[in-house]
């Protein structure tokens, strides 16, 4: 079981003056990283694009497009500091009202098999597996599935 947060985190939008902290987080916790590109692209379409501040510092962002009543995760990340006291939930759940708010009905997402953290989050906030994408992922030399998982976002309170 995680510790609460000290502190709750504060959001605010990604801006490009965020890329290289932002980066940075990336590059560490994940062994395929996005590109300053990817978050660039995601800025300069109109994603929601939002930071998690803890202490006055990045601790986790988020990325997520919003249309046709839908909302697709592309990317939420916390920072390896701050792993395990609860921020993933937070920004989750943040994520889950913002969707709501700009109104999608559902929200979608794919996640590595191999990431079990992440697959009991999602699992635990009330996702459901819809399917497979093979070969979704780079994977070393390879390539992993993804996992897309679906929740609705009607009725419900958190």
């Amino acid at each position: 079981m995680s510790a609460q947060l000290d502190m709750l985190p504060r959001y605010r939008r990604i801006t490009a003056a965020d890329l290289d902290a932002v980066v940075a987080i990336e590059e560490a916790v994940y062994p395929h990283p996005w590109t300053r590109g990817n978050f660039a692209d995601s800025l300069a379409a109109g994603y929601h694009c939002w930071t998690a501040e803890c202490g006055g510092e990045i601790a986790g962002y988020t990325v997520v497009a919003i249309a046709a009543g839908e909302a697709h995760l592309l990317n939420l990340s916390v920072a390896a500091r701050c792993q395990r006291r609860g921020l993933g939930r937070e920004l989750l759940n943040f994520v889950l009202k913002l969707a709501r708010d700009y109104g999608a009905a559902k929200i979608l997402l794919e996640a590595r098999p191999s990431n079990a953290a992440a697959l009991a989050l999602y699992s635990s906030a009330g996702f459901s597996r819809i399917g497979v994408r093979r070969g979704y992922y780079p994977a070393g030399g390879a390539r992993e599935d993804a996992i897309v998982l679906e929740r609705s976002l009607q009725d419900r309170d958190s």
